[in-house]
């Protein structure tokens, strides 16, 4: 699939503003993810979203944007930063239905796509404590924060469990309702 059918289609979004990964000075979309959030996870088997070049491998599978990684078939554990903006819905949903991975979003509690793919339908949430500085994809740590705060979405019990014993900055809140519902006395 060539670029401009991906923009066709749609499926990544190159805007600017409060939703996305970029501001208006840097001009771009492509952000890494933190070295040190990927090592507290663990490893990972996917990586969907992942950029052309990276300076460290997210998952031992990668999809770039010449992949289409929503459109490839997903298995095992996958680590999700996707791009930012109006389509991290369709990547969300995509996570929330293969059942197996965490994500990495901004905190945007108040949103439909947050009330649709995580609210109702992740397993537990760690929200980290501060914003997060993005890195380049030479390996360099941007000099600017990423303008909202951010969580890591689990999907999967055993991505739960992941979360609750991070040893990073924030806190951890479990969601599905039938741990709530059998916690409760009878």
């Amino acid at each position: 699939m060539t670029y401009q059918e991906i923009k066709n289609a749609e499926l990544w979004t190159r805007k600017s503003g409060m939703g996305s990964h970029q501001s208006s000075q840097m001009k771009k979309d492509e952000w890494l993810t933190p070295p040190y959030i990927l090592k507290a996870l663990g490893e990972f088997h996917l990586d969907p979203c992942s950029p052309k070049n990276r300076p460290w491998d997210t998952a031992k599978k990668h999809y770039t944007i010449d992949d289409n990684g929503l459109m490839q078939k997903w298995d095992g554990r996958v680590w999700l930063n996707p791009p930012y903006g109006h389509n991290t819905s369709k990547w969300l949903a995509k996570l929330a239905n293969h059942g197996n991975g965490i994500a990495l979003i901004f905190s945007r509690t108040e949103t439909k796509t947050f009330f649709s793919y995580v609210w109702n339908m992740a397993h537990a949430l760690f929200f980290l404590k501060g914003r997060l500085y993005f890195y380049h994809s030479n390996g360099q740590k941007s000099t600017m924060n990423a303008g909202a705060p951010s969580a890591l979405v689990a999907y999967g019990e055993e991505n739960a469990v992941c979360l609750a014993e991070l040893d990073l900055l924030g806190q951890y809140i479990h969601l599905r309702q039938e741990y709530l519902k059998s916690a409760k006395p009878q």
